[in-house]
């Protein structure tokens, strides 16, 4: 018969069993809540299911299962679950756990998408969704998931048009961004020669700027990155890379890491903190001199001047860190302008005498 015993830290202790057999214990704020575990522990030893319990409502458990992921997952995890939670629809909410079905799972879905979640957005509440009914059904509270197999969505590829800055725009926007702010025009000068993806630049730190025999600055290591509001990790390719530093930027990087310790971050704030976008796009005059570019638009204007300058195509690849060459191949069009230009003077040069027949 299912029990319960008060423990020394005030919590209880859910207690079921099968004659003298013990089936499992666990602990609970509510004493209430330990012994209806118990007995839904109980009931489902017998081959049953506790009716009762898959009537409570989904409102109802959801902080008792947030409580227990704090206890058991990343902090990451725990921060999608609790952002899935406040997406959940109020009448989902309000629904008793055993009446959810696939269907109901999927329509959630479908709105989330509808309102302009992103796709990685949806399949992440999805996930969370997943783990509170496999938590239901391993508390005896339902018999199957219903959101495994449920399907979302299907991706639609979104192309974000590139607009990556001519090396001629890219000099006058650092030339004018120097005369009133010296450290935004060497942040700007790097990423438009490195390549660097923000969360890259935000996470670069001394250390990374490697020199060579010399004592000359030769490359950066790229191994980590940092999207605002999160931990630390590896790159988006989950591998470092490596990519070399241009005479044309060696200035800058030597004023942006004067005086700082190894480990200290490289790419800073005016007072030596992380970069945030909003910020640096602030104190770039991004909206008024940027031509309705991204920042990420650096990133885009790097690959297009090592092509242009001759960079073979796998070399850029691995500059950018880039898994397949197709990925890369999408900036041999934006290039085209000027190689398009010197194929077409070459096809003239040879045909110049000759002139078509009427």
């Amino acid at each position: 018969m299912a029990f319960t015993r008060q423990l020394p830290s005030g919590k209880w202790l859910g207690i079921a069993k099968d004659g003298r057999t013990r089936l499992g214990s666990k602990t609970f704020p509510k004493k209430s809540d330990a012994l209806a575990w118990a007995q839904r522990l109980e009931t489902a030893a017998a081959g049953g299911l506790d009716v009762k319990a898959g009537k409570a409502r989904i409102s109802a458990l959801l902080p008792m299962w947030l409580e227990e992921r704090e206890h058991t997952m990343s902090a990451n995890t725990v921060r999608a679950d609790r952002l899935m939670s406040k997406a959940l629809t109020p009448g989902l909410k309000a629904r008793a756990v055993s009446s959810i079905k696939r269907r109901d799972i999927e329509t959630w879905l479908q709105q989330l998408h509808r309102r302009g979640h992103s796709h990685g957005t949806v399949t992440r509440h999805r996930a969370s969704l997943t783990a509170f009914f496999t938590w239901l059904v391993d508390d005896n509270r339902i018999n199957e998931n219903p959101a495994k197999g449920a399907r979302q969505p299907a991706k639609v590829a979104e192309q974000a048009e590139m607009h990556p800055f001519t090396e001629a725009e890219l000099d006058q926007l650092v030339t004018t961004l120097a005369k009133t702010d010296q450290r935004i025009a060497d942040i700007v000068l790097v990423l438009g020669w490195t390549g660097l993806r923000w969360g890259e630049a935000r996470a670069l730190k001394v250390s990374d700027i490697r020199r060579g025999p010399d004592r000359t600055l030769a490359n950066i290591r790229v191994q980590r990155s940092q999207s605002e509001g999160r931990e630390v990790k590896g790159t988006k390719g989950r591998s470092a890379r490596t990519v070399p530093i241009l005479d044309i930027i060696t200035p800058a990087l030597h004023r942006l890491t004067d005086g700082k310790r190894s480990n200290d971050l490289a790419l800073t704030s005016e007072r030596g903190g992380q970069l945030w976008r909003g910020r640096f796009k602030k104190q770039a005059r991004w909206t008024e001199l940027a031509a309705g570019r991204r920042p990420h638009d650096l990133r885009h204007t790097a690959a297009c001047l090592w092509l242009s300058k001759s960079v073979d195509l796998s070399t850029v690849q691995a500059w950018l860190g880039h898994s397949s060459a197709t990925t890369t191949n999408k900036y041999l069009h934006y290039l085209g302008t000027s190689a398009d230009s010197a194929a077409v003077a070459l096809i003239n040069a040879s045909t110049k005498d000759r002139q078509p027949e009427n």
